[in-house]
């Protein structure tokens, strides 16, 4: 792979771009559990613990071009001399005539800068350390690199924000009132009074802190505690008074400013080749004592150094192993394996890319990144899954955005009642692997409570009479929390949304569905391709029942609403039982439970799924040879061709095929016709969607972007990646590995211009957006894990179903990945000597720990559970599979 900006190294993920200083808009993820940073070259991107608890300025994408508070640290050798280790100075032809050099990896910085006028390289190494300090490390390391020794002042220049985001415009100079500097030997330390919210103020209870020393743990000689102290009156932070003029801080009032953290240490002479280290922390806490644990633990070079080795290892191993004979695509790989847990820790939005809001993780989000998760460790996520249902309406819709704390759930938080219509689907297709890796077909029959909040009917009403104060649980009319079981839960999901139809039988759009852009229907919008997804779930809803072998279910029984027969090519009798439905449950239950025949109730569910299927096959096959995806709010056909212009949308067909509502043959057409008005002749990508021409006012804000970027028409992965996932499902394993190795190839194009990861999508020019944090990731590693490598849980077995393609093994006729199960790491080798593509060749051979397995020529091994709990635990287990 031609890689023209990084180059990878010897250490797993790591690399070198030795031009990453030229694309200001490029940066890293560092992060734990309790603090989450961003990165640029320049030291650039905020650090925060939260929407409301940021040390430093939050930023944008754009902010990262055109805003310099970057965190810095200077040097001051005379007047005429003061140069900038980070590169962030006016004096522009010093800059320039620097040498850099960026090292990075899993999740790490290194940034290198040597100028030989000024006779000096800077060292800057920057991690948030993997064993939970609340911390950002910033290490800066000066060498003299002349012939002679050389005289000078360092000092770290951190601009320090300490507040919430909210704040950056609003109320920025009466936030800066509510700033109290707590003096502090090594930095400067800030506890604001207040959290300010007009909504609700709240005392503060977060320390922001910036603290430095040197190698041998001596604290700065002079601390400038505010921005006007350090800047002057100029205000200048690429041309600081106090450093230039070399000026000493000045006493006087500090309190009610914009903090700093302008950490001088004294001067000190180097001799040639000789070197000094700085370091600094900056981090957030609610602890003082942790503030002080935190500037002793990290107060030596070696201390810091096991605490990177720690932090590399951590992050390498929940990374991915893979040795495909293509060493960058395995390396490549090792970011993309860990994006579901960054999308764990930062949500959408607390990376410079934040257009998905205020913090935290929508409803859709929550489950996808469950299926990285679940690969990983199926065990731990049992007890997230059960309190996740807890989310869910009675009346089928679910609370948007997902608190840190078990059972927070909040309705919106920009208080616009709305739901969309594809939120039902996930949660069944998340659950579904994690039976399969487990064969816990008990936590179908496990409780978990309602969401209950202001919006009613599937945000048709609203409940005045309703308050937080009364708690976020349905109710029964005695005033019970009511909880029903997991499975309950899944029925509310999939039977509301079969009654919930438009004027063509399909399921309404309401407020969109997994395309947020198709905003615009919410009368009298269809989704066709969600329904195809609805239909699958009822099926694979009818399946569970017999194999969680129970002869009757027990549900609300108002849910008995939704299983009386009624003709379901009626819309009217469809809409009328809904609103029943949704009448009686409005407000609360009454809290009895019926009980319901588990045959008659599979009989039911397969009869809507049929039914479904049936429908959309027989009115939404297009002569064009394609589906139709939706219909607009003047109740109009989107797709096919209209007048000259033909309309065709990726997500139309993506989900009729993994629902298997199309046909073999369908899906033939769907991919000529695909490659005939999506796939983009340059770049070699799937455009989301064809060019529609014009605005879409009745469908949705997504026609008003430009077309090529975002969701009109983008090169969007997350539906590309779905693409390959369903393809392999069916059986079209060398088209499914065309559209993931198409992913692969732009994401490493030099048009991409990202360091080493799968962003959400590249725009029209190939340009990589929206880095790290999109669930694109975790359906990526479950399409190779699962489908490509074919390593999966069938029922709590282990299943080894290779769908490898010949083009796979162009470099080396032997592949593996790692990957955990049950608890055991299992090494997969696949040998393909003959190097035949699938469909050509069998399990010849197999092999566990080198003790030979029977094979009898098939497609595919199954191990029990039994033997892989038998396998030792603290070692890497090895299973070899001949393909021949």
């Amino acid at each position: 792979m031609n890689i023209d900006l990084y180059k990878f190294t010897g250490e797993p993920g790591a690399f070198e771009a030795p031009g990453a200083d030229k694309i200001k808009a490029l940066y890293l993820p560092l992060c734990n559990e309790h603090l989450m940073s961003s990165i640029t070259p320049d030291l650039h991107g905020d650090i925060k613990s939260g929407q409301d608890s940021f040390l430093l300025t939050p930023v944008s994408r754009q902010d990262l071009i055109d805003s310099r508070s970057s965190r810095n640290f200077w040097i001051y050798i005379d007047k005429n001399k003061a140069w900038s280790a980070t590169g962030v100075s006016k004096n522009l032809k010093q800059i320039k005539s620097d040498k850099f050099k960026l090292e990075a990896g899993l999740l790490w910085q290194r940034i290198t800068r040597q100028n030989q006028s000024i006779g000096l390289r800077a060292e800057v190494l920057s991690f948030v350390p993997a064993t939970g300090e609340p911390v950002e490390i910033m290490q800066v390391t000066i060498a003299n690199i002349s012939p002679r020794k050389i005289t000078f002042i360092p000092a770290a220049a951190i601009p320090i924000y300490a507040r919430g985001a909210g704040n950056l415009r609003d109320h920025r100079h009466v936030t800066s009132l509510l700033q109290r500097i707590v003096p502090h030997k090594f930095g400067t330390v800030v506890k604001p009074t207040l959290s300010f919210d007009e909504a609700g103020h709240k005392p503060n209870k977060k320390f922001y802190f910036v603290l430095g020393c040197d190698e041998k743990f001596s604290a700065p000689q002079y601390i400038y505690s505010t921005q006007e102290m350090f800047c002057g009156e100029a205000g200048d932070l690429e041309a600081p008074e106090s450093v230039l003029n070399n000026t000493l801080p000045k006493t006087g009032n500090i309190q009610g400013k914009e903090p700093f953290g302008g950490l001088r240490f004294k001067k000190i002479t180097l001799s040639p080749a000789k070197t000094h280290t700085y370091i600094i922390v900056l981090g957030i806490s609610g602890n003082p004592q942790e503030i002080k644990n935190i500037i002793h633990k990290f107060n030596t070079p070696a201390k810091v150094r096991v605490s990177l080795e720690k932090n590399k290892k951590y992050w390498q191993r929940i990374s991915c192993p893979v040795q495909s004979g293509d060493s960058d695509f395995d390396n490549w790989l090792r970011w993309v394996s860990i994006q579901p847990a960054l999308r764990k820790i930062f949500g959408c939005s607390f990376l410079p890319d934040f257009d998905y809001g205020k913090g935290g993780r929508g409803w859709r989000d929550l489950w996808q990144d469950c299926l990285g998760l679940i690969l990983n460790e199926p065990a731990q996520v049992r007890k997230m899954l059960i309190n996740n249902f807890s989310g869910v309406r009675i009346d089928g819709s679910n609370a948007t955005l997902i608190g840190k704390n078990p059972g927070e759930f909040i309705s919106d938080r920009n208080n616009i009642s709305r739901v969309w219509m594809d939120h039902g689907i996930w949660p069944l297709l998340t659950l579904d692997l994690y039976l399969n890796e487990t064969g816990d077909y008990g936590i179908l029959f496990e409780e978990a409570e309602y969401f209950r909040d202001h919006q009613l009917c599937r945000a048709q009403g609203r409940d005045a009479g309703w308050n937080p104060l009364q708690g976020s649980q349905l109710k029964t009319k005695s005033g019970k929390i009511y909880q029903g079981t997991i499975f309950e839960h899944l029925l509310v999901q999939s039977l509301v949304q079969f009654f919930n139809v438009g004027p063509h039988n399909h399921i309404r759009l309401e407020g969109a569905d997994w395309n947020d852009g198709l905003d615009m229907a919410k009368e009298y919008g269809e989704s066709v391709a969600f329904s195809a997804m609805y239909a699958h779930n009822l099926e694979l809803l009818a399946g569970l029942l017999s194999k969680a072998a129970k002869q009757k279910i027990e549900v609300a029984e108002e849910l008995k609403i939704l299983l009386r027969k009624v003709n379901y090519g009626s819309i009217a009798a469809k809409q009328k039982l809904l609103r029943e439905y949704l009448k009686k449950t409005a407000k609360r239950l009454s809290g009895r439970q019926a009980q319901i025949g588990s045959s008659a109730l599979a009989e039911d569910l397969k009869g809507k799924s049929v039914w479904m299927m049936r429908h959309i096959r027989g009115k939404e096959w297009l002569k064009e040879g394609f589906f139709n995806g939706y219909y607009d709010n003047n109740k109009k056909r989107v797709e096919g061709l209209n007048g000259n212009i033909m309309k065709m949308a990726l997500a139309s067909q993506v989900f009729p095929i993994m629902s298997g509502v199309a046909a073999d043959r369908q899906i033939e057409a769907i991919l000529k016709s695909a490659k005939k008005y999506l796939l983009d002749k340059k770049l070699k990508g799937l455009h989301l969607n064809t060019d529609y021409k014009e605005e879409q006012y009745t469908m949705g804000r997504a026609f008003s972007f430009i077309y090529g970027d975002k969701e009109n028409g983008a090169f969007f992965n997350h539906m590309s990646v779905m693409l390959a996932y369903a393809l392999y499902k069916r059986g079209f394993a060398e088209e499914g590995w065309q559209v993931l190795s198409s992913i692969y190839r732009m994401a490493c194009a030099p048009q991409a211009k990202i360091y080493p990861c799968l962003p959400e999508y590249f725009n029209s020019q190939g340009r990589g957006m929206y880095s790290y944090l999109t669930g694109s990731a975790s359906w990526f590693m479950l399409t190779l894990l699962t489908e490509v490598f074919g390593i999966k849980g069938r029922a709590g077995d282990l299943v080894i179903e290779p769908k490898l393609s010949a083009e796979q093994f162009k470099y080396s006729a032997s592949l593996s990945v790692e990957r955990p199960f049950t608890g055991r790491l299992l090494r997969v080798v696949f040998s393909n000597p003959g190097k035949l593509s699938y469909g050509r060749y069998r399990i010849t051979g197999a092999w566990l720990n080198g003790f030979k397995l029977e094979t009898a020529g098939s497609a595919s091994l199954v191990l029990r559970r039994s033997t892989i709990l038998r396998l030792p635990r603290n070692k890497l287990n090895f299973i070899k599979i001949e393909l021949g």
